[in-house]
């Protein structure tokens, strides 16, 4: 029987809301108190599920979380555990035009309310034209900073971030230009951030020489991976690797800046990949999963920086919406989840034994 979803207010909303697809970013997390939560947008806001006790197998939910306008949503953690959203809301003025602003709301703790929705405002001029505002991505630096990064109306990077006093600063111009709409950004252990985008040049980089410094870039590479498939990996202390879909090959392919790309093979992949790094066997392995052209999920693995060594792909018995999600539940299991085609949530966790196979998908809200 399925369970009746009740708002964040602790009010009961329709039953059979179901998810309009996948959050990007991190939608799946871990709390403090070993939980898993899944977020997942739908009409008029986000649904959210969360573990009943650490491990699972049961979650509560889907608890509904208004947020009128909502277009697009993106999910990202920080290192305190605060889960941070970011999204593209879109508003109808009193003269009956129609505009757009970057709205955040925050989760400080596993279950309980969220913050009030904050606008962030819009870095454009024409701010009437929802059609310019792109959708947002975050990262959360070390210190709890929260940045959030777009693709500006004149393709480049703009960005804007919190101040150490608590306040937002202004919007910030990182130049660049043809930019992919969805930029891959990573907040790194050193306490910088990195930005990687795809570009019509090739790839488009910005980085922090030092926590809390501005950012210098963009330094171009002449590579080419797909738009909309750039993901990004801490993959050694202050270092990230950012995957993607290689164009010329149609596999994935790795990339460290100062190196050059390594090909992993697989099936191509149409939105950034879901990447976890983790222990298996005793060996530090980076674990991937995507969407392929077909609709259907497929999950990799290889080496933490050895992916020259090889990496092994399989194709699951699952289709999905989006991106799936990757995280380690409170166990230290890997946790894949998913959005079906059906608007639900579908988990399988990592068995015990040797290598990364997977449980039956358990099916969330039913």
């Amino acid at each position: 029987m399925r369970r009746r979803p009740t708002g964040s207010t602790g009010g009961p909303v329709d039953d059979g809301r179901t998810a309009s697809g996948a959050a990007h970013g991190e939608w799946l997390t871990r709390g403090k108190d070993g939980r898993l939560t899944l977020y997942a947008p739908t009409g008029g806001g986000l649904l959210r599920w969360t573990e009943t006790a650490v491990g699972g197998p049961r979650w509560s939910g889907p608890h509904f979380v208004p947020v009128a306008g909502l277009t697009h949503l993106s999910v990202a953690q920080g290192a305190n555990g605060y889960v941070h959203f970011l999204g593209r809301r879109e508003r109808e003025g009193a003269d009956g035009t129609t505009g757009a602003d970057v709205v955040h709301a925050v989760q400080y703790q596993t279950g309980l309310a969220l913050s009030d929705w904050r606008s962030l405002g819009n870095p454009h001029r024409d701010r009437d034209d929802p059609g310019v505002l792109a959708a947002p991505v975050g990262a959360v630096a070390e210190d709890g900073t929260v940045h959030v990064f777009l693709r500006g109306a004149d393709g480049g990077l703009v960005l804007r971030r919190e101040a150490p006093n608590g306040k937002w600063r202004a919007w910030e111009d990182l130049r660049g230009g043809g930019l992919d709409a969805r930029p891959a950004a990573i907040a790194l252990t050193d306490g910088r951030v990195e930005v990687c985008a795809a570009a019509e040049t090739g790839v488009l980089v910005w980085s922090q020489s030092a926590p809390g410094e501005d950012f210098t870039g963009p330094r171009g590479f002449s590579l080419r991976p797909v738009p909309g498939t750039v993901a990004a990996l801490e993959t050694a202390p202050g270092r990230a690797t950012f995957f993607w879909t290689d164009a010329e090959s149609g596999g994935a392919a790795a990339w460290r800046a100062g190196d050059w790309p390594v090909s992993l093979g697989g099936t191509p992949a149409e939105r950034p990949y879901a990447v976890l790094r983790t222990s298996l066997d005793g060996y530090d392995c980076a674990v991937l999963a995507c969407r392929d052209k077909d609709g259907a999920a497929v999950l990799g693995m290889g080496g933490t920086e050895n992916e020259s060594a090889g990496f092994w792909w399989y194709a699951l018995a699952e289709t999905c919406q989006g991106s799936p999600a990757l995280a380690r539940d409170g166990r230290g299991r890997v946790v894949m989840a998913l959005i079906g085609t059906d608007g639900t949530p579908r988990v399988a966790r990592q068995e015990d034994g040797d290598g990364l196979t997977l449980t039956r998908w358990d099916v969330l809200g039913s």
